[in-house]
């Protein structure tokens, strides 16, 4: 199992729009991509940045059905998000395998 994690630092302005965009817009077309079995959004509460943090992550049953999201939707969806909230935000990305799950 692959997690794909998305880390944006949001402007302190923007990050109610932001966070609607996400809950009824771009959540729903990443999963629509069909390259990942579920969703979910995190807000850090301890974040040492300035702003507010939130990680969306998403989980991908194989690296195989990552890889095929970012070559094949990732680059329309990262721009549409880029030209909504321009340079209000900062985000970087990770990719971790499951190795085991605690109960």
């Amino acid at each position: 199992m692959i997690l794909y994690n998305v880390t944006s630092i949001l402007d302190e302005e923007i990050h109610a729009d932001w966070l609607h965009w996400m809950q009824t817009k771009h959540l729903q077309d990443v999963m629509d991509t069909g390259c990942f079995a579920s969703s979910h959004i995190l807000k850090v509460l301890d974040s040492p940045n300035e702003g507010v943090t939130y990680c969306v992550q998403f989980i991908a049953e194989t690296m195989e059905k990552y890889q095929d999201y970012q070559t094949d939707f990732a680059p329309a969806l990262r721009a549409e998000a880029s030209t909504r909230f321009a340079d209000k935000l900062i985000t970087y990305r990770t990719i971790m395998e499951s190795v085991d799950w605690a109960v």
